[in-house]
């Protein structure tokens, strides 16, 4: 029973509560760079946000060129802005690649380190500037975890892990969530069940408190993701997906991800296909092959999201893999990697990137080898 629990120190939500960013941060920031992406700026999110820090008097740059999947060049270049503009904070405002970057510019922008440096665990030294972050999707989570995941030169999804990559404030807006396309919240919500999952299966790091904000995650996000997906204006299912993917981001930060993750890695580093979507396609396959593994704690889940699960461990294992299937597919989200123009010729190389998924692949149930990894993308090709 012994473990450790980090969590962020501050966290908000309230709906509206972006609208109020300057009143939040100017304790902490004066000169702040807001990272964020020209998607979220075309569809009006931002603007109230940044007319906020104004307000409040702060003088505030606005980075707009964060792309999905941080490139690791992309990174290198908001960190440029950020000493070009003496900044003494950083905002991230979107998904997770706003969020990562926002991370490693606010360890970066005052570090002789480069960005190689801290790749892997524990490798940041020196001190983090003053960090706050707003999601703007329910899924990644990455507002209460000291991960990033960035694109290395070689095209590889690299992970960075530290806790100085704790934010100093989480500002939480179900507002900012309203209207997301379907694909975008039926593939961020599944990312964030699926965070759930991986943190409840960890073989080295699970522990209670983590546990208890599994569970509660996924039942918030199982019973809400269609109703987002269906009704998008919906504000209490919206809240209760960025409530479930917090949890969830919580939970795994302390007890971290496994073998969808590790096979989901590939699809982002070599084909850009958006992380949450990747793992919706892994989820199926490694669900299966954890199965003879994990059936007692999937049992568990079963309780969670199939709650009229009844038998032996075996019996509700299948019948959490059997409802979590029926969700996915409900939410209308690609099934097959032929789907996105990924053929057989495609998965040795993917086979072989996702064994370099060390970081993950250990904390899964069952141990995952290039055999393995290989039938279960063909499975789902």
């Amino acid at each position: 029973m012994n473990f450790t629990f980090n969590n962020v120190s501050d966290i908000i939500f309230r709906s509206g509560s972006s609208a109020e960013l300057g009143e939040l941060v100017k304790a902490r920031m004066q000169r702040p760079i807001l990272l964020t992406d020209k998607g979220l700026i075309d569809a009006g999110l931002v603007a109230p946000a940044l007319d906020s820090l104004k307000d409040a008097g702060l003088e505030v740059l606005m980075y707009d060129d964060v792309a999905a999947d941080p490139p690791a060049p992309r990174v290198k270049e908001a960190i440029k802005a950020a000493r070009n503009h003496n900044a003494d904070g950083v905002i991230g405002f979107g998904g997770g690649s706003s969020m990562d970057t926002a991370k490693l510019v606010a360890v970066l922008m005052n570090s002789e380190q480069s960005l190689e440096d801290i790749y892997g665990m524990d490798q940041v030294t020196g001190a983090r500037m003053p960090l706050v972050l707003l999601p703007t999707t329910a899924g990644t989570g990455s507002e209460v975890t000291p991960i990033s995941v960035v694109t290395s030169e070689a095209d590889e999804k690299i992970g960075i892990v530290d806790n100085h990559l704790y934010p100093d404030m989480a500002v939480l807006d179900p507002e900012l969530t309203l209207g997301l396309p379907r694909h975008v919240t039926a593939a961020t919500g599944i990312d964030a069940m699926v965070h759930a999952i991986e943190a409840y299966t960890n073989i080295h790091r699970k522990n209670p408190v983590s546990d208890a904000l599994a569970r509660e995650a996924l039942k918030l996000l199982s019973t809400n993701i269609v109703r987002a997906c269906e009704t998008p204006g919906d504000v209490n299912a919206r809240e209760a997906m960025l409530l479930g993917a917090m949890l969830a981001g919580q939970a795994f930060a302390n007890s971290p991800v496994g073998a969808v993750h590790g096979m989901a890695y590939p699809l982002g580093g070599i084909f850009h296909v958006p992380h949450g979507l990747s793992n919706s396609l892994m989820l199926e396959p490694v669900l299966r092959f954890n199965a003879p593994k994990a059936a007692h704690q999937y049992a568990e889940l079963a309780n969670v999201v199939a709650p009229g699960a009844k038998g032996s461990d075996a019996d509700r294992c299948d019948a959490f893999i059997t409802k979590m299937v029926e969700i996915v597919t409900a939410t209308g989200v690609e099934r097959r990697l032929t789907q996105l123009g990924i053929s057989h010729n495609d998965l040795p190389r993917m086979a072989e990137d996702a064994m370099k998924a060390e970081r993950v692949l250990r904390n899964n149930p069952r141990k995952v080898t290039y055999d393995d990894a290989l039938a279960m993308y063909t499975e789902v090709l």
